[in-house]
């Protein structure tokens, strides 16, 4: 298995969730300042020129969540989705869409104006969600909390969260995880 990765980008989240699972996994970091997503090897995986690419066997994917639910039901025995035809695997799938397609694209248009909702209509929405639990879903960590609180991580550097401890302190948690550790150290 090998992701294409370069730093403070969406590559850190299938990067968190590969250090999560615990497989062996080859990572090819790439110099975005040196054009290197531009190279014709590289835009044969993803003619976009944007990381991350994982490539696993014969499956090659680039975007971030589809990587995310990949590697989370490809090993299944680490629990980090629900199974598919549990009653929690909406839900999962609900949440780890949502921080990407909803959440995500409002927080980065920050300062311009949005045809989106507001974006304290969404972090009240997730702060709901989060009332009583510390994980989005079931009982234990998934992807969709590696997706959800990399983007809420951004929000928080954005200094986007105030007056939303709740947010904050499940951001804090999950990326002082020994996995999110690793997949940002170097």
């Amino acid at each position: 298995m090998k992701l294409y990765f370069a730093p403070r980008t969406r590559a850190t989240r299938p990067r968190w969730l590969l250090e999560e699972l615990e497989v062996p996994y080859e990572l090819v970091r790439l110099d975005l300042a040196k054009s290197e997503h531009r190279s014709a090897e590289f835009l044969a995986l993803n003619p976009l020129g944007e990381v991350p690419v994982l490539v696993d066997g014969e499956v090659t994917l680039f975007e971030s969540s589809a990587i995310c639910l990949h590697l989370a039901d490809r090993f299944p025995e680490h629990r980090l989705a629900p199974p598919p035809g549990s009653p929690e695997r909406g839900d999962y799938l609900q949440w780890l869409l949502f921080a990407e397609v909803t959440l995500e694209p409002v927080i980065a248009a920050q300062g311009r104006p949005t045809a989106g909702p507001p974006l304290e209509v969404l972090l009240s929405l997730v702060e709901r969600r989060l009332e009583g639990r510390e994980v989005l879903v079931g009982n234990g960590f998934t992807a969709a909390d590696v997706v959800m609180a990399s983007i809420l991580h951004r929000a928080h550097t954005m200094k986007l969260l105030e007056g939303h401890a709740r947010l904050v302190e499940y951001v804090l948690r999950h990326t002082r995880r020994p996995a999110t550790l690793r997949a940002v150290s170097s």
